[in-house]
Order: structure tokens, then sequence, then C-alpha cells
């Protein structure tokens, strides 16, 4: 049964979004719902979830269906609200003081605890805050849950809660998601929605083979584009010939072929449809520095440990070679950050005991919360500042990073997330390190980005030293894996078994039955 039936729809904003989308949510689906940054998911969910109309088409929904809509970062009205008022609001004013229990199984079932109830959402870290959104969706148990990037801000262990919790749902719930996360978008949806301005693309099959079906959708396209061309630059040589064979001997049929040649040409050509190009956010590109040295970095019986001084593992004997893209793997707490941090004052110039940094190596640091980017900087300032170039040069670096010129002049504080990504990026390439240090490299670039940032960090020798909780992309970049565990740096053959055991850390959360006051919840183990 369908629970939603899109029919022609269509978005602008500023510009075309989307057009002539015609799509069916039945009961069950999970969809996954992909498109690179600023090309209109949270706005089609939004469309979805009845907060925005779209500029033409509709969206029809079965009989007393409801679309709830976990959004992507909470407004800013709700930072100030303790977390149960956050999730109680979800329900009728005249009905809050009699079901409030809702808010609290709810918030049981995301593992959010009692303690914070009554804290503001905004002291909450962005992945509590994310569960607390989650929370306030699900308040009502929906038919059709809208889901905007879920896993952001969330570490492995919240990311296999979320996944188990999403497996427990109701057979009938459909679930879209719009999501970055490859890994996560494998695990929890049976179809792929790849959103176009033009003609969008629906497959019944999860992300990873979903897109493999899409890129040979489009060669074949491409392919039947080319095959259109040649024929009609054919009909169009012909029709040349007869019609200078026509002037010369008079003949009006020549005439009458000539020109129906010329048609049948321009009907080819107008009915031929290109493979599709996705209009580009802004090309990741990295540059190599380059080094001689056979050692970046050696690291003997280095003692890390938390802000306050407590220990929290020791080194070993390691080292960091040309080429190496070393990934460290730990619970939330281990000490990676500290690592990292640690690391960047040593390869900066800072003497630290247990070090030793080869002068040739020139460092490329980004840290999760992007800090080296002034929110009060405009794009030109940011890298004029640090660089110092031309206007020219200036102006093009940024537009091939995917800043068009009247947007160059704008603050970083107005980017969106993935758009400060792309301009850390763009820093980084600019520094030509040989040394990069990244925590959390993925966070807010769409799958465009992160496809690009594996590839420019797998084709040179520049070293490479991160953090990340993103699976995909740890599989596709990492050659070496530095596991913290019970104490030691211990380096480890893949990240498999670490990923399996974090995700698992937890216990599966199962949906809390509806209850009435006074009706406790059956005990644990029941």
């Amino acid at each position: 049964m369908s629970l939603i039936s899109v029919q022609s729809l269509g978005i602008t904003l500023g510009g075309p979004l989307l057009s002539n989308l015609n799509v069916t949510v039945h009961k069950g689906d999970r969809i996954g719902v992909v498109a690179a940054n600023g090309r209109g998911k949270s706005t089609f969910l939004r469309c979805l979830a009845g907060l925005l109309d779209p500029t033409e088409g509709q969206c029809r929904f079965a009989r007393q269906a409801r679309a709830s809509l976990m959004l992507q970062d909470p407004e800013a009205a709700l930072l100030s609200l303790p977390v149960r008022d956050v999730v109680l609001a979800e329900l009728p004013a005249e009905t809050r003081a009699w079901e409030g229990w809702r808010a609290d199984v709810a918030l049981e079932a995301m593992a959010v605890r009692a303690a914070a109830w009554d804290r503001p959402l905004g002291e909450l870290s962005g992945g509590w805050q994310r569960m607390v959104l989650l929370a306030r969706a699900w308040l009502t148990e929906p038919e059709i849950l809208l889901m905007d990037e879920p896993t952001n801000h969330l570490d492995l262990q919240r990311i296999g809660q979320l996944q188990r919790w999403m497996a427990a749902l109701p057979k009938d719930t459909a679930v879209l998601v719009a999501s970055h996360d490859r890994a996560f978008l494998d695990a929890v949806t049976n179809r792929t929605l790849f959103l176009r301005r033009d003609a969008s693309v629906d497959f019944a099959l999860p992300y990873t083979t979903a897109r493999a079906s899409l890129d040979e959708m489009d060669a074949a396209t491409g392919r039947r584009h080319q095959t259109a061309l040649r024929e009609a630059d054919r009909l169009r040589r012909q029709a040349a010939k007869l019609h200078n064979i026509g002037v010369n001997s008079g003949s009006d049929l020549l005439t009458v072929k000539t020109r129906q040649l010329k048609d049948r040409a321009e009907r080819i050509e107008t009915a031929a449809r290109p493979a599709h190009r996705e209009m580009s956010a802004g090309r990741i590109r990295l540059a190599d520095g380059g080094t001689d040295a056979k050692v970046l970095l050696a690291m003997n019986e280095v003692r890390v440990a938390a802000p306050g001084g407590v220990p929290l593992f020791a080194t070993g004997k390691l080292w960091v070679h040309p080429g190496d893209r070393v990934v460290l793997l730990g619970r939330n707490g281990a000490g990676k950050s500290r690592l990292l941090d640690l690391v960047a004052r040593v390869v900066r110039g800072e003497a630290r005991e247990g070090f030793r940094c080869n002068p040739s190596v020139v460092p490329g640091i980004c840290d999760q919360a992007l800090s080296h980017l002034r929110p009060d900087e405009t794009l030109n300032q940011t890298v004029e500042k640090r660089f110092g170039m031309g206007p020219d040069r200036l102006r093009a670096l940024l537009a091939g990073a995917g800043f068009p010129l009247e947007r160059q002049s704008q603050p970083v504080s107005a980017l969106s997330s993935g758009q400060r990504a792309r301009l850390a990026m763009l820093l980084l390439r600019l520094e030509q390190p040989n040394f990069y240090l990244l925590d959390e490299p993925t966070n807010h670039l769409d799958i465009e980005g992160q496809e690009a940032l594996e590839a420019e960090l797998t084709r040179g020798e520049a070293a490479c030293l991160l953090v990340s909780h993103d699976r995909r992309f740890v599989r596709n970049v990492g050659n070496r894996f530095w596991l913290i565990e019970r104490g030691r740096l211990v380096e480890t053959d893949t990240p498999d078994a670490f990923f399996a055991a974090a995700m698992e850390e937890r216990p599966p959360i199962s949906h809390t039955p509806r209850r009435a006051p006074g009706i406790a919840a059956d005990p644990p183990g029941c």
C-alpha cells in the first residue's frame, strides 16, 4: 500500500533544485535519499513533512498517514529549552499533561539518560542533540519517518545503536533517510533515490549496488547520446551533398529530400539526452608537498594523558613513513584526539619527549571543528591573509572550490557546514603539506566530496594520520591502522574487528511499548 505519491514535484529556491519528480513511498520502504550538498535533500524532506510547499506538483498522502521529520540541526529556539520539553513540544498542548510519559519513553529508547532531561538542549554534544531530535520525531510513532543526516556527530557506538533501533521499527513504517554515510545507507535501506534537478532516479537497491547501477545507466545514456549525434551528423552531411546536387540539377525532389534529412537530424539532436553530469559543488584537490625523508615521525613510548593528567595509553615504538595513511582507532575518550593534538604540536616545532619529527615535514592540519577558519573573515580574506596572492588567482581558486564570485565576499559564518569543509580542504591544498593530520575530515562532506578526498589522499606519497568514524572512508583510505587497546597503542591489520566490537558495545535498544501513566515498563530482560 502506498503512503505517499509524489507527482511532478518541482522546487525552486533561488534557483531550480528539482523538477518533474515522481516517486511513490510504500509501507515498509527504507529509502536512502542521495544528492550532493545543496541539491535539495533537506528541502525535499521538508516538503514531505508539510513544512514547505513545492513550487509545482504535489505530494498525496494516504488517508490518516502522518509524516514526521528528524531535523538535521536543532532550531535556534530549541537550544535553550530543557531536553524533555523539546521532545514534549511535539504533542498537542492540551494533551501534554497526561501524555508526558511518551516523552520519557522516547528519550529512554534513545538511551538519553534522565540526568540530562532537565538540561538545555544546547548544552548537549552534537551527537546527543541528534538522539533527542530523533526521540522528538518518533514521539507520535508516525507512519512515515523522515531523517535528515541522522549520523552526523555520532560515534560508532551510537551509529550501531541507531542501526539496531531502525531494524526494530515496525515493519510497515516507511523511512526516508538523507545521508552521506555510505556504510550506514547500505545497512539501513532497501531503496535509493538519487535526486537530480531534471531526472531523479529510483532503484530498489541499497546505496552501493544502486550507485553501480546508476553509473551503468549514465554510461549507457552517454553511449546512446554519442551514437545519436553521430547519426545526426551523418544525415547533415548527406543533406549537404544532396543540396549541392539539387542546386546544380534544379531538382525539386532533391530539395525536398534535403529538407527532410535536415529535419530528421534536428529531431535526433533534440531527443538525444546526454549522460548526467553532476553540477559540481567544487572539486576537492590536495597538494603533495613531497619529501625525500624515509621517516617523517617517530614515537618512542610517548605517554598520552587526559587534560586532567589521567594516563590514557602509551604508544610503544611507532613510525610514519611517506605514503603511510594511518588511521587511529579507539573508543570515545580513549585519547585519539589527544594524540593528534600532541603530534600537531610536534610537527609545528614544539619539542616533546618521545617524539622525533623530520625537519622536512610540512604539516596540513584540519580538526573536526574547523577551528582554523575565522567566522568573521570573508572567503577572500581567509585565503589572501594566509597565502597572499593576486585577485585574479584568488577568484579562480575559490571558484574552483565551488564558491562563485558573488559569494566570495561573504563571511565564513554564512557558509553551510559542507561549504566550510570544502574551504578547509582548499586551505590544506594551498599549504602543500607532505603530512596530513585530519580529525573527522568527512564531517559535512557530501558523497562526491568524500570520494574526491579519498582519491586525493591515495594518489600521492604524502603521509596521513587521521581519525574518522566513517567506516567506508577508513577502509578506502587507510593502509595502516593503530588501535588504542588496554592502555597501549598497537598496530592491527584491518579495522573490521574494531568496527564490529564498537558498534555492538551497547545493548540493542528496543522499542518500548506504549503504556499509560502509572503502568510500569517491563524490567530489563523481560
